[in-house]
């Protein structure tokens, strides 16, 4: 008969203990990177977050506002170097007269340009003359409205009728010419250009015309 036993004690406690789970070694703690332990440098203001927002790379601000600094006051001229400015401000004016390319404005530099105020300035049109037109027909609409009304209004009508042909007759003229003179060179502009240069008196032309009408060029 198999008699069953009591296990001792010691062997109990050895069961109980080895039923419990092994404790997990102990993680290391977190470690933040550099980057994220600290900036390195005081916040700024918030006037100063907002000025370095809106500035530029060559250090102006780009909406106007929160300006760092004024400018610095620039030195005042000498009367020696006043009259030296001036003297090179006539010089250009001249030149730029003369139409020499040097000092001419962009928008007058280049042949294709000096083409257009040459052929230009070499005839005469009615579109130089609109204006003296335009005030004829403004004085006789104001002092004889009952009489020369009438009359008045047509030749408005007249002017700007002439004003659109001689505009459109220029347009085709310039654009052959250029074609002609200038081949494979860029047109663009060039019929606006000639149209203003058309519209101005001759002596308020800038720069002033080389050619007399009636010259060839």
């Amino acid at each position: 008969m198999r008699v069953f036993r009591r296990s001792s004690a010691g062997a109990t406690e050895g069961q109980a203990q080895g039923s419990q789970p092994a404790q997990a070694p102990e993680a290391p703690a977190k470690s933040k990177p550099p980057a994220q332990t600290g900036k390195g440098r005081p916040t700024p203001k918030r006037s100063e977050a907002e000025a370095n927002r809106y500035r530029s790379l060559t250090g102006t601000t780009t909406s106007g506002r929160n300006r760092s600094s004024a400018a610095a006051p620039s030195r005042k001229l000498t009367p020696e170097e006043k009259a030296r400015v001036r003297a090179d401000r006539s010089k250009q004016m001249q030149a730029m007269r003369r139409g020499e390319d040097w000092a001419l404005q962009p928008r007058d530099r280049g042949p294709m340009k000096k083409l257009a105020r040459d052929y230009v300035d070499a005839h005469r049109r009615p579109t130089e003359f609109y204006l003296y037109a335009i005030v004829v027909a403004f004085v006789a609409l104001e002092v004889g409205k009952s009489k020369f009304g009438h009359y008045a209004q047509d030749l408005l009508l007249a002017i700007i009728v002439v004003i659109i042909a001689d505009m459109l007759f220029l347009h085709r003229s310039v654009k052959k010419l250029a074609a002609e003179r200038l081949p494979g060179e860029s047109t663009r502009g060039i019929t606006f250009y000639a149209i203003m240069r058309a519209l101005q008196l001759r002596r308020f032309r800038n720069p002033a015309p080389r050619i007399k009408p009636g010259d060839s060029f």
